[in-house]
């Protein structure tokens, strides 16, 4: 997700780092602010298939690690509700 950052910008970051998730482009804040409550990066959502938060994590994380990959495994293999 951007935070109120240049689209342009934003657009180079994700493919120098080859991001494969789509990245929100929240302009004017409403987004992140209104809806998810955080008005500052760096902040990472969890959010469901259905659009749902599920958790915010604030602050830099290691994603790498073996902890973080098996959170976000289980997360993907979770059966979708309808």
């Amino acid at each position: 997700m951007s935070f109120r950052e240049n689209a342009e910008t934003v657009k180079k970051t994700a493919q120098e780092r080859r991001y494969v998730a789509p990245v929100l482009l929240d302009a004017s804040g409403d987004v992140t602010g209104k809806l998810y409550g955080v008005w500052g990066p760096p902040t990472a959502y969890l959010i469901d298939r259905q659009g749902r938060l599920l958790g915010r994590i604030q602050g830099a994380r290691d994603w790498s690690t073996d902890t973080a990959r098996k959170l976000l495994q289980s997360l993907v293999e979770e059966p979708t509700q309808k």
